[in-house]
């Protein structure tokens, strides 16, 4: 989300309308239901976990211990269970 000068993007008429509501504070507008962006659509942060995620299942069928994968990776043992039963659904 990024900030826009209001006077740089609103007609002076509305603008002068939205101070009538809310005069120098700040005000988050909503996107349209469209034109919304799923989570980790705009930055690669979604690749990189699903990567993470694969190594740690690769790891865990090359025989590493859940403890020792939740150590290397520095996520709980629940996280660690979580993936991996995620992972095994979905080649199963």
């Amino acid at each position: 989300m990024g900030y826009k000068k209001a006077t740089h993007v609103l007609p002076h008429d509305l603008l002068l309308k939205v101070q009538e509501y809310i005069d120098g504070e700040f005000l988050y507008i909503p996107r349209i239901s469209d034109n919304k962006k799923s989570w980790g659509e705009t930055t690669s942060t979604r690749q990189e976990l699903q990567d993470r995620n694969q190594r740690i299942y690769d790891d865990y069928l090359a025989g590493k211990r859940m403890e020792f994968l939740a150590e290397k990776y520095f996520l709980s043992l629940k996280s660690i269970q979580r993936i991996i039963g995620q992972l095994k659904k979905e080649y199963n």
